[in-house]
Order: structure tokens, then C-alpha cells, then sequence
């Protein structure tokens, strides 16, 4: 039985479709995904939305307001934020809604990979400085093993994606590696 889950974070379709470092993403992701499938390993995918009620959204953060007013793109009942189909959920795999940068923030993620006796995960997604930096903070303090695939993350920003991926994940230790490298040792 394994013992590693793939973390597959907000490639949903508004985001991919919007924001052209997150569609660089998504070949890298053609490639993970069935291989980790292959490998008997689970694979997650975190999807981000809010309630259009905007009853999720406090009145004091101004990243979660923003993306409340982007329209219909981060509003959870939107085919916007149904994942990506070219990377689809198959039957039976977790798909997990988060209302905040973590995808352990509010949800049910830590019971999911609890129960399948998962203590390693490897995470991919977008942005890099938003998902993947605030989920692994979360992971560690969780006593996750880590690893980022470095071309599987992308950040609007590519000096923060930058930073992140060569200094700050691997200080928090994580294994940085491409996905090449993961796949290679599947």
C-alpha cells in the first residue's frame, strides 16, 4: 500500500483558462497525473470557490474579497471551478473545495489522506506563493513529508515561484524535484 498522495491544487478551468502561467501548468500535469494513477498512487485534486453569497468571505481580507468580485470565476457552484477537464477527476478519486489558500484550511483533506494512511504527499498546482507555499506550510506543521514538483507549480510571479522553489520549500524540507525526476522513481 502506498504511503504518498499527489496533491493536484486549483488547475480548475477559470483559473487555467485565465491566467496564462497556470495553462503552462497543464501539459506537466498530463504527464504527472497518469503516472501517479499508474503507480497505485491516490491522487487529490483541491479545487478553490466561494459561496456566491459571499457569506465565506470576510470583511477584512482583501485577497478573498477580490477574487469574490472576479465575477463568477472563483464562485463555487461555476464550471469555472470544476477541474480542469483535461486533467478530470476519474470516479472515485477525492476532490477536495477549499475557501482559502491552504487546501488543509477548513476542509477535509487531513482526514482523507489520515484514513488511506498517507504521511507523504507531493504537491503540484497554482499559484505557487498562494496553494502550494500555504499548503505545505500546513503539511509540515502536520508532519507530512514533502515533496514540489518544481514544473508542475507556477506562480504569476515567476521570481516568487523562483524563490520558493529553490530556497524557501527545500529550508522547509521538501524535496524539490521536476516532475521528470518523480516520475522517474515511480
Amino acid at each position: 500500500m502506498t504511503t504518498t498522495a499527489l496533491i493536484v491544487g486549483d488547475l480548475q478551468t477559470g483559473i487555467v483558462d485565465n491566467y496564462p502561467f497556470a495553462a503552462d501548468v497543464l501539459p506537466v500535469m498530463e504527464r504527472v497525473v497518469p503516472a501517479a494513477r499508474a503507480s497505485g498512487i491516490p491522487v487529490i485534486f483541491i479545487r478553490f470557490g466561494l459561496r456566491a453569497s459571499g457569506l465565506d468571505v470576510g470583511a477584512g481580507n482583501q485577497v478573498i474579497s477580490g477574487l469574490h468580485g472576479a465575477g463568477t470565476l472563483f464562485h463555487e457552484e461555476s464550471p469555472e471551478t470544476l477541474v480542469h477537464p483535461r486533467i478530470a477527476p476519474l470516479p472515485g478519486e477525492a476532490v477536495v473545495l477549499k475557501r482559502r489558500a491552504s487546501a488543509f484550511a477548513g476542509t477535509d483533506l487531513d482526514l482523507l489522506l489520515r484514513a488511506q494512511r498517507i504521511d507523504s504527499i507531493v504537491l503540484t498546482g497554482v499559484a505557487t506563493g498562494a496553494m502550494v507555499a500555504a499548503t505545505l506550510y500546513d503539511a509540515a506543521d502536520r508532519d507530512y513529508r514533502l515533496t514540489v514538483l518544481s514544473d508542475a507549480c507556477a506562480d504569476g510571479e515567476p521570481d516568487v515561484h523562483d524563490f520558493l522553489i529553490n530556497r524557501v520549500f527545500p529550508a522547509r524540507g521538501a524535496d524539490v524535484l521536476t516532475s521528470h525526476e518523480w516520475t522517474a522513481r515511480l
